[in-house]
């Protein structure tokens, strides 16, 4: 079952509404139980391919209902004004091939999220608020912010899928990667398609770069190329069975 509502971000876009969603896991109503949480980016193509941005989602629901899965999913969708999406998914500031200067706003999005829309998901949710029962994930620019998550908020979240991750932004490893410590354990599942690697020079290289790093700072990594993998909501549904076998959801 997903719930849909309208919120705003005030410190973000102001009074502009957008739609926040959670599902709920089988048996939910019924019960009693509390349920580990997995926020994710990019909420309007996860779950309806009405809603999603080009017709297509990552049918999560079905795949959730289908299998089982006792896991909260709660996501909110992007910005999409102007270029609101990349400015709110970006931690860095970073120049598209146009020449477009975007300001990233990343810090003040993950600010939002872990001080005002998880704590509201808590109270108004049968939870289990605490670190080791918290994910993240998302992909592409939402990939990137996973990342980022489990780098710099690594106190709220243990875990994190990041699919296709927007590496290209910062240009080599993101300074955020460089700087982290990683002092908790953390599960990281990343991939990228291997037909994705002609869209930005270098990204096979600085994939396995940043690979290396994470498993060198004590990340438990699931590195994998998707084989004949695109960019496409249609090849990351195709990953929700892998990556939630490896997060142990």
């Amino acid at each position: 079952m997903v719930e849909r509502w309208e919120i705003t971000i005030p410190q973000l876009t102001g009074g502009r509404t957008r739609r926040a969603y959670v599902y709920l896991p089988t048996g939910y109503e019924e019960g009693d139980g509390r349920y580990p949480v997995m926020y994710m980016f990019d909420g309007h193509n996860l779950f309806s391919d009405e809603e999603a941005t080009f017709g297509k989602s990552w049918g999560l629901s079905d795949y959730l209902d289908y299998t089982d899965t006792q896991l909260i999913i709660a996501a909110v969708e992007c910005d999409t004004v102007g270029n609101g999406r990349l400015e709110e998914y970006s931690p860095l500031n970073f120049t598209l091939p146009d020449g477009t200067f975007i300001r990233g706003r990343g810090k003040k999005y993950m600010d939002w999220l872990v001080g005002e829309f998880k704590p509201f998901i808590d109270a108004g949710f049968r939870t289990l608020p605490d670190r080791l029962n918290t994910a993240i994930g998302g992909s592409s620019m939402g990939g990137l912010m996973t990342l980022y998550a489990l780098a710099a908020y690594g106190k709220y979240f243990s875990r994190g899928a990041a699919l296709s991750p927007s590496l290209w932004v910062g240009g080599g490893i993101p300074p955020f990667l460089q700087r982290a410590k990683f002092g908790r354990p953390t599960q990281l599942y990343m991939d990228y398609g291997s037909r994705e690697f002609a869209n930005h020079e270098g990204q096979r290289a600085l994939f396995a770069h940043i690979t290396g790093d994470l498993i060198r700072k004590g990340v438990f990594v699931t590195s994998r190329i998707v084989p004949y993998g695109t960019h496409s909501e249609a090849s990351w549904e195709k990953q929700v069975p892998v990556f939630m076998r490896v997060l142990g959801f």
